[in-house]
Formats: C-alpha cells, structure tokens, sequence
C-alpha cells in the first residue's frame, strides 16, 4: 500500500505508474480516493468541533449547577446530548469512509522501480543472465513423471483417488531425495547467516490482506470453513505477519531469516502439458528467504538474494537463468521481481523454480511494521526469495541428473543427506 499522501500531493504520479503497469482501468479509483478522503477529512474536522464544543459545554455545566443556574445547566444538558447524537453518526460515518478508502488504496499497486522493463505479460519479461551450459544428451529424455515413475518414487494415480487431481506421493529415494534438498537448502541459508524458522501454516485474514493482493488471494489461498483462517500458500505470508504491529529497534537490522513450510495453492487456471506431473499442484514444500531492512539497503538485498538462489542450483548442476518480470507481470505490491528459471533438457527450455521480490515499505505499511532509530520511526522494507521448492524442482534436478540407464547422479554436496548414496537406480 502506498503512502496516501502522495495521493494527496501528487495523484498523477500514481496515474502514470498505473499506465506502466497497464492498469488504466485503475486510474478512476485515484480521484475516487481524493474524495472519499477529503470527505473523511472534513467530517474529522466537523466531528472535533463538535467534541471541543462538548468539553466547553461540560465545564460550563458544572459552573451553572454550582451557581444555583439550573435551568441554563439543563438546556446546555441537552445540548450535549444531542452533540452526543450527532459524534455516534458523524464516527460511524467516519469508519466507513475509513474503510472505503483502504479498500481502494489496496488495490493501487506499489510504484515499479525505474530500472523494470515495461511490458503488459510474462511473454515480455526480460533475460538477464544464463548460468551454466544448458545440459543436452544424445539420448531422449522421458517425462518426468516417467523417470520418477521407474524408480519406485512417484504414485500420482493414488493420490488422485484420494485427494484429487494436483496431489501426489513421493516414496523411497524419490522422497528421501525431495527431503535431503530441502535440508541441504536449510544448511545452505544457515552459512549465509540467516536464521532458521518453522512459521505457522496457517494466517489470520487480516495478515492476509497485509501481505498480498486481493486477486492473488482469490487465485491463490484455500479458506478454513468457519473460521478466519487460511492456509499459507509459502511461508513468506506468517513470517512478514510475524512483525505486524510492531515496532522494531533499528539496531537489529537487517533481519534474516530462512523459512521451511508446506503451501498450499488452489492454482486456478492451471492448464497445459506442463501442468501435468509435479509441475503446477496444490501442495508442495518450501525453503524460503526473508529479509527485513533498511529502506536505503533494501535495493543491495535484493541482489544478494537472487544470487543465492542461483548460487544453489549450480551446486546441484542444474543450469538456470534470471529473468527480469516487467511492469505488467509484477503483483501489485512488488516494485521489483526476478524470476530464477531451470533448464529441462526435455523440453530444451528454462522454467520457473523462484522468484525474488522487492516490496518496499508496501507490506509494512499494510501491517504496521516500524522501525525506530535515534531519531524517529518509520516504515520496514520486506523482501522475499524461493530458496527451493521440490516437488517441481525435482523436474529440473532429474532431468539434469539423468543417466541413459534411467538412473539419477546425486551431486556431492547432497550425498552427507541421501546417505553417502551416489546414485539412484
């Protein structure tokens, strides 16, 4: 959420950030909010009147009742009465104006970084980087679910007798691999200095208002029948509401922290052959990065944090690329996003395995995160990086890892977890 007294000062630069992410039709909520808050503000102004008014009234009340006035005290009773009368009506109105007005600044996204490409979709993202030579063999690569399948590792008809489509069983060295590199992802961000954590797996609707988007939500969270609960879609959600309505000393910063969870995912419009397998499901487990800053290092941050991500496929021999999301493939409260994508030697492409975000002081300013120096208080940044999410990255560490006999190499940095096993077979 931005700072609604940009709106106030300069509302055509929320207009013109509107039309670089090609969200005009947005652009009338602008002038809808400039009214709605000079409203609120006016009948803030009328309501303090009448409160300043009452307290005069009150006092004079006193003097009249003691100075044997009581007729006068009483008409001034009933003066205040009705001022009390006309505060019940003018504060209701106030709340509800209030949240007319966050309703609709929730949906002004967070200004983009000058340095995003503009772009209406993900087809205009922009390439930064390839690392690694993308893997090719002299033989065909199978599916993935059929490499998985052959090793005793993947049960997907099961699982859609029990739970439905988007489900699966991992077994054996199938599982205990999908388990080994989310240890190894944990270690990993353990020597950068973050701390480990295990978040609650589920959020309060207030928290997930904070954290995302209204249409992400919708696209995204499963809701607990009956309760103002809902399943975490990654970790990311608990560990920034976690600081929501706190004040943090300045000195602590940055905080760094790394996160493991299950996410669940209700993947509304999921089609296409890369749909199928363990590529786009409902659930799945996660490493994640969070960081806690400074505004002023925020932008040094996010650098690092997509590098770690890069630096970690690469121990594990999968090649990868970065990819710059453009203006029109950010979420509303990202200013900036990088996409880390791993090449499957099948499909003789790259695909999506992370993404590592910038938000500002959007989610902050949503949840009340702040942050007190020597001088004064103000808004947190928040960011956010996938470290690894298996079970999809099982696709790209199968395929890269693959053997013409069917077999899996295991890396060496991953056998101390597998066992001292070297290969799957």
């Amino acid at each position: 959420m931005i700072d609604i007294n940009l709106i106030r000062t300069d509302s055509n630069c929320i207009k013109k950030n509107l039309k670089k992410k090609f969200q005009d039709y947005k652009i009338p909520m602008v002038d809808e909010v400039l009214e709605l808050d000079e409203r609120n503000r006016r009948l803030k102004v009328e309501a303090d009147d009448l409160r300043k008014k009452r307290n005069e009234y009150s006092e004079q009340i006193g003097l009249l009742f003691r100075n044997g006035k009581n007729e006068e005290a009483e008409t001034l009773k009933e003066e205040v009465k009705s001022i009390n009368e006309k505060l019940v009506t003018y504060e209701s109105e106030e709340e509800e104006l209030s949240l007319k007005i966050r309703d609709i600044m929730y949906q002004i996204p967070n200004f983009i970084d000058e340095t995003v490409p503009l772009g209406k979709d993900d087809s205009e993202n922009v390439e930064l980087k390839k690392y690694g030579e993308p893997t090719q063999y002299s033989f065909e690569v199978p599916y993935h679910t059929d490499i998985m399948e052959k090793l005793n590792g993947l049960d997907l008809d099961s699982a859609r007798r029990v739970s439905g489509n988007g489900f699966y069983y991992l077994t054996g060295d199938i599982a205990r691999l999908h388990s080994a590199i989310l240890t190894y992802a944990r270690d990993f961000m353990i020597d950068k200095g973050f701390t480990y954590v295990i978040p609650p797996f589920m959020i309060r609707g207030d928290v997930v208002n904070g954290v995302m988007s209204f249409n992400e939500m919708d696209s995204m969270m499963y809701k607990i029948e009956g309760e103002d609960l809902y399943l975490i879609g990654t970790s990311e959600h608990s560990m920034i509401g976690r600081y929501k309505d706190t004040i943090i000393d300045e000195s602590t910063l940055p905080l760094t922290l790394t996160s493991y969870s299950p996410c669940f995912r209700k993947e509304k419009g999921a089609h296409g052959i890369e749909e199928r397998g363990v590529y786009r499901i409902h659930q799945f487990e996660k490493q994640e990065m969070i960081v806690i800053c400074k505004p002023e290092d925020s932008k040094e941050w996010f650098e690092k944090l997509y590098n770690y991500t890069i630096e970690f496929f690469r121990t594990l021999n999968i090649p990868v690329r970065s990819l710059e999301c453009c203006s029109g493939d950010l979420a509303d409260l990202k200013t900036k996003s990088i996409d880390v994508e791993a090449w499957s030697p099948r499909q003789q492409k790259y695909f999506e395995v992370g993404s590592c975000s910038n938000l500002t002081d959007a989610q902050a300013r949503r949840l009340g995160i702040r942050v007190k120096s020597d001088t004064n208080k103000y808004y947190a940044h928040t960011l956010n990086n996938t470290v690894v999410a298996p079970p999809r990255m099982l696709i790209a560490f199968v395929e890269n890892n693959y053997n013409e006999d069917g077999s899996i190499n295991i890396p060496d940095v991953l056998k101390p977890y597998m066992g001292g096993l070297s290969i799957i077979k």
